[in-house]
Formats: C-alpha cells, sequence, structure tokens
C-alpha cells in the first residue's frame, strides 16, 4: 500500500461522512468517499444527541464506501467549543499542553474540569516586561460533547485516534497557500456552510489567525421556505434551489421562497460580515483578499454574490478535488463535482493525521 492512509469521519447535522486518502511524497490521493444520511435530531446543531442512530448510520457507511481502515479522526464545531487567541508564558510544547488548565481559567466560560483543552501555536514575541510570549490559538471543547462524538464511532467499531477542529480541517484542504504565498501580508478567509453549523476561520500562508463558529447554515434557508409557503421541507429544499434565479423562474420576485430567502439569507450573510469585521478590528489583522466558499448549505444560487456585496470582497467556491489525485472512488465527474462542496472537513480531518 503506497503512502500514509488516514480516514477522517466528519458527523454532521444532517448526514456521516468520510473520506480515505493516502499521502506520498507530499500528493495526496482520494481513495475512497462516502455518506451515510442522519434522521432529524440524531445530531443536533453538531452535538450528537441519539449515539446508537448515529453508530448505525457510521457502521452503514463503512460498508457502503468499502473503507476498511479502523481508525480514525474525528472533527468537532458546536457553540460549545470555543476559540480564542491569547498570549501565554512560554514552555516548551509538552510543559505548555500540562500546564493550560492552569493558564487558562480566566479565557473559558465553562469549569476547565469539564472541558478539552488544546492550542495552536501562532508566534512568539516579548512582553513589556521582557518576558518570553507564546500568541496561541485556544481551543476549549465541552468533555462530554467530545465523549458522545467519540463514544457513537466506538460503538461503529472505530478506533479514534484524534479528534481536531472541524475549522482546521476546512483550512487544510482549502487554504490558498500557494497562490497568496507562504509569507503572504494578505490574508484569506475560508466560509464553510454546513447544515447547521457554519465555520469561518481566516489565515495568513495557511496559519489560522481567527476562528469563528456559528450555528447556523442551510437547513435555516430551507426551514424558512417551509414556514413560509406551508410545504414539507423536500419541496421547501427543491424551491430554495431555484428561487434566486430569475432566468428560470420569471416569477422569482413575487415568488414567496425568495421572500424568505431573501430575509434568512440577509441575516446569515451579516453575520459573516460581522464575523470578519471582528477579525479585521483585531491589531494584528491583515487584509483579507478574498473569500473561499465551501459546504453544501452555501449552494444556493445568488449566495456567492449576496456574500461578496455584503463583505465587498471577492468569493469562490472552493475545490477540494482540484487539490488532490482522485482515485477510483466509484463516481462520474458530475457526481464528483456535487460531493466536492463537502469533502473539506473530512479530507481536512485525514491530512491532518496523514501529512
Amino acid at each position: 500500500m503506497a503512502g500514509r492512509v488516514a480516514v477522517g469521519l466528519d458527523i454532521g447535522t444532517s448526514a456521516v461522512r468520510a473520506a480515505e486518502i493516502s499521502v506520498a511524497k507530499g500528493a495526496v490521493t482520494l481513495r475512497r468517499f462516502g455518506q451515510v444520511g442522519l434522521p432529524a435530531g440524531a445530531v443536533r446543531d453538531g452535538e450528537v444527541a441519539d449515539i446508537d442512530t448515529v453508530a448505525g448510520a457510521i457502521k452503514r457507511l463503512w460498508r457502503e464506501a468499502k473503507i476498511t481502515p479502523k481508525k480514525v479522526v474525528l472533527g468537532v464545531s458546536n457553540s460549545r467549543v470555543v476559540v480564542r487567541q491569547v498570549d501565554l508564558a512560554w514552555l516548551p510544547a509538552a510543559e505548555m499542553r500540562k500546564s493550560l488548565p492552569y493558564q487558562v481559567q480566566d479565557y473559558i466560560p465553562m469549569p476547565i474540569e469539564d472541558t478539552v483543552l488544546d492550542f495552536h501555536p501562532l508566534e512568539e514575541h516579548v512582553a513589556p516586561d521582557g518576558g518570553r510570549m507564546l500568541r496561541v490559538l485556544l481551543v476549549a471543547a465541552a468533555r462530554d460533547m467530545v465523549m458522545a462524538a467519540i463514544t457513537a464511532a466506538r460503538k461503529a467499531g472505530l478506533d479514534v485516534v484524534s479528534v481536531d477542529l472541524t475549522p482546521f480541517a476546512v483550512l487544510r484542504s482549502l487554504a490558498s497557500v500557494e497562490e497568496l504565498g507562504v509569507n503572504a501580508p494578505e490574508a484569506e478567509a475560508i466560509v464553510q456552510v454546513g447544515a447547521n453549523v457554519t465555520n469561518i476561520v481566516v489565515h495568513q500562508g495557511g496559519v489560522p489567525r481567527f476562528v469563528r463558529i456559528l450555528v447556523m447554515g442551510g437547513e435555516q434557508f430551507t426551514q424558512a421556505v417551509a414556514d413560509r409557503m406551508g410545504v414539507p421541507l423536500e419541496q421547501a429544499e427543491e424551491f430554495k434551489q431555484t428561487a434566486f434565479v430569475p432566468a428560470q423562474r420569471p416569477d422569482v420576485e413575487d415568488h414567496p421562497a425568495n421572500r424568505a430567502l431573501e430575509s434568512t439569507v440577509a441575516s446569515f450573510v451579516e453575520e459573516v460580515r460581522g464575523s470578519l469585521d471582528y477579525y479585521l478590528a483585531q491589531p494584528t489583522a491583515a487584509r483579507i483578499a478574498r473569500v473561499v466558499l465551501s459546504g453544501g448549505g452555501g449552494l444556493i444560487p445568488g449566495f456567492v454574490e449576496r456574500l461578496s456585496s455584503a463583505t465587498r470582497l471577492p468569493v469562490e467556491y472552493g475545490s477540494v478535488t482540484a487539490r488532490l489525485t482522485v482515485g477510483n472512488i466509484g463516481l462520474s465527474a458530475e457526481q464528483l463535482a456535487a460531493v466536492d462542496p463537502l469533502l473539506s472537513v473530512p479530507v481536512g480531518l485525514a491530512i491532518g493525521v496523514a501529512s
């Protein structure tokens, strides 16, 4: 078996997805990909609520996608994850990790004993008193939330070797490091819109500078249409995919689906814009050159234009498959294009342990 093999498992609100990759000489190959839908309520706002149902879906996913490795890396992202940039007294990495519970209590809005802590180093600097400091992105996640996801994977017969922050996974799979340059003075924002969770990460040369997790996404758009029109979610999803396209729907201006989407999408876009403005207000912030969009929740026709207008930045869809080699995974070119927006999380998770 050529290269190092890894599997990323994304437990989303609407589906579980897994990607098996191999990495050899820096080149990434997608070997397997699959997804299995979840019933409503099994995962709520990014948290596993029904362990048995999720475990059953993961078992089915492994069987249908013909994934053989049992070791996986999981991603977490929801309202019970806190990511903050903080300055800590410098210590060697191993000692820093041990000391986190004592150094960061004032930064975390939850009991330290109930959290899982980690950090991503950014840069060293010297404090006004001459002390050596390390600026980090501090990550704190509710322990019970993390354990629910791990338990579901274990019940499915898998071995969780690592738990990663989903925004970091998205960064690995979509960051335009080569185009902007490793030492780029400008930053790039990646916005991954899921069903109920949206991940925003701003980076410079692949180094994350800002992370925000919004508990909102594509399902809110669909629900708004369903409520406005009094139709089932399945029918609302169909309306959602055409309501913003006047060329296809001459009556779009007066269609109730369009009016429902205008309000909901406007609120969502404002949240994204506000998050980017918050980053830009930081003293160390770099100018954002562009926004890269990913995730199934952002595929509404016209969404890119609305996000670009609100942020006054160029916005483009990111492609995971354009950055790697696609093996024989049993998908046609059309099917591969359809799942591309869904690959950023599981592929990025796998890259994190395979590279």
